[in-house]
């Protein structure tokens, strides 16, 4: 084999070699690649699952509060029972009144 024949083979094996390096490098890439995409993912299913969470929470709370807004609704002080025996009794002196007149 002669010489240019040595060199040209010695620059493919170079090539080659390059070429080797260039893909084990870009496997090693690949892989760290796909373990951060793992960690993403994993991440991002942590973050869905909080806001299932807190979605649920909020919904519970305003189910209290709907509850809460309807007991006070019904909730009586004792000047309200007291306005209300007052209109009640107005109301009924009123009824009599008319009844009387209608007797008569």
């Amino acid at each position: 084999m002669d010489e240019s024949c040595r060199i040209l083979i010695d620059a493919h094996k170079r090539k080659i070699e390059y070429f080797i390096s260039r893909y084990e490098n870009l496997l090693a890439k690949n892989r760290e690649m796909q373990d951060e995409l793992g960690r993403k993912d994993s991440e991002i299913e942590a973050y869905r699952e909080r806001l299932e969470n807190s979605n649920n929470k909020i919904k519970e709370l305003e189910q209290k509060i709907d509850k809460l807004q309807l007991a006070g609704a019904f909730e009586t002080s004792a000047v309200d029972v007291k306005e209300a025996r007052q209109n009640i009794n107005r109301l009924v002196r009123e009824i009599d009144k008319c009844i009387s007149l209608l007797s008569n």
